[in-house]
């Protein structure tokens, strides 16, 4: 397993690469300001999706992210 200074910048390099720089610190600003609890946003989220939603809902996301990366 990976230890949390590496899952950190991880993390950070995705949303300033998905995001940009400014909104990445809209993200965390928001994320700081308001209570965001993960597991309930997560399950309002995706707890209405099949198993099978879930996996072509990750799927076309990956394709778009990829997708992205040739332009």
């Amino acid at each position: 397993m990976r230890n949390t200074n590496v899952i950190m910048n991880d993390a950070m390099n995705c949303l300033v690469k998905n995001l940009g720089i400014i909104e990445t610190e809209i993200f965390i600003s928001n994320l700081l300001r308001e209570p965001f609890d993960y597991t309930e946003w997560r399950k309002d989220k995706f707890d209405d999706m099949s198993f099978d939603e879930l996996g072509k809902a990750a799927a076309e996301y990956s394709r778009k992210i990829h997708s992205n990366d040739n332009i």
